[in-house]
């Protein structure tokens, strides 16, 4: 998986995708990679088990929670099993250990590292083990979370698109996040853009991603240049498993803020 020579599954169009999840880390997670022929997209989705004993959501704000860091280098720093970019910031640049501003709530282990923005809104893991998409400004404390990465709009809301994602038309990378019905599942997506065999996708064919994946409710997170996904593989080595475009420059992780991770309990290889 994540390789050149990694065989995605092929369907006609957005609506058409079913997914073929293939169990890593005795199922705990899952890993699934597509290809659409009409939009032309590919994309890359995990599927986390939330009910699993061995799982432990992992969010920060950056490397040290204040400064820049690459995903790749928030799995490796953070010993987790993946990671995706997450909520906007301010400025934009590739390099790390930079200040940067987080654009919206960040809350790790009951911290909170950024407040709320409003207009946003966020996934949000309780302390009870539930994990929801809610607005921001419905945020007036963190009694209840364990943790929260911020986001742009929630595009998914009880199996239905939202108004928001109907009404933009961009097309960029993305990176989203979504949540089963029943709570169970945490569904991270992200779907490669500017390049001739992957387009970008508007905020509904994230959505209908997202649904077909099997998200009752879903987020998209920031995307364009930041869009990244990073997996650790069974030899250890740390690396996207999309193809991240920095600068215009593919293959290149620009260096973000707010992430989020999975750590697997006993299941991380050195590299």
């Amino acid at each position: 998986m994540g390789t050149a020579r990694e065989r995605l599954v092929s369907s006609t169009a957005v609506e058409a995708v079913v997914p073929f999840w293939q169990p890593i880390e005795d199922g705990a997670i899952a890993y699934f990679s597509g290809r659409i022929s009409a939009p032309r997209l590919e994309f890359r989705a995990l599927r986390i088990d939330l009910r699993s004993p061995d799982i432990t959501i992992v969010v920060r704000g950056g490397h040290s929670d204040t400064l820049s860091t690459k995903v790749s280098s928030f799995v490796r720093e953070n010993a987790l099993a993946a990671g995706i970019n997450a909520l906007p910031f301010d400025p934009v640049s590739g390099k790390e250990g930079e200040p940067r501003t987080n654009i919206g709530i960040v809350v790790s282990d009951g911290i909170m590292i950024s407040p709320p923005q409003a207009g946003y809104s966020a996934l949000v893991f309780y302390n009870d083990g539930g994990a929801s998409v809610v607005s921001q400004a419905e945020i007036a404390s963190t009694d209840d979370i364990a943790n929260a990465a911020g986001g742009f709009h929630q595009i998914l809301e009880a199996g239905e698109l939202t108004e928001r994602a109907f009404d933009t038309k961009a097309r960029h990378p993305r990176s989203a996040a979504g949540i089963s019905a029943d709570g169970r599942y945490l569904y991270l997506l992200v779907v490669d853009g500017r390049r001739i065999g992957s387009i970008g996708s508007t905020e509904a064919e994230t959505a209908l991603m997202l649904r077909a994946l099997g998200s009752h409710d879903g987020i998209n997170f920031d995307g364009g240049g930041s869009s990244s996904l990073v997996m650790r593989y069974p030899n250890g080595r740390i690396r996207p498993v999309n193809t991240p475009i920095h600068d215009g420059i593919p293959g290149r992780e620009r260096a973000v803020a707010g992430c989020l991770g999975i750590r697997i309990i006993g299941g991380v290889q050195k590299e």
